[in-house]
């Protein structure tokens, strides 16, 4: 059994920041992140995105842990869902829609391949 554990996860290190992949506008989001892929197909990690708009574009279901910050999230076809630090979420696979970071959000994910 190999137990993955990310200590203290609201000031836990992460690498430096890169621009997101889908950039919507200015000011352009960086993200940064830390995370273990299992040879199961689940990762899970650390993640952190300055503010900004983006597109998503993840195939795999996410649960994440917001630790920090706010923002809202807009499915496409759907309304805007409204996240603060201590929400979760689970996103289905090849979830697609737009996060808007008002404030540099933090959160720890789980995602299912």
């Amino acid at each position: 059994m190999n137990i993955t554990h990310f200590k203290n996860t609201p000031e836990y290190a992460l690498p430096a920041t890169s621009t997101v992949a889908l950039p919507l506008g200015e000011p352009v989001a960086m993200s940064a992140s830390h995370g273990v892929e299992r040879n199961d197909g689940v990762e899970a990690g650390i993640w952190e995105c300055s503010p900004g708009r983006w597109r998503r574009q993840i195939v795999q279901q996410e649960f994440c842990h917001i630790i920090s910050g706010s923002c809202t999230f807009t499915p496409d076809g759907g309304e805007a869902i409204e996240i603060r630090a201590g929400d979760a979420l689970v996103f289905p696979a090849n979830t697609t829609g737009i996060w808007d970071i008002r404030e540099t959000v933090r959160k720890t994910y789980l995602l299912i391949g």
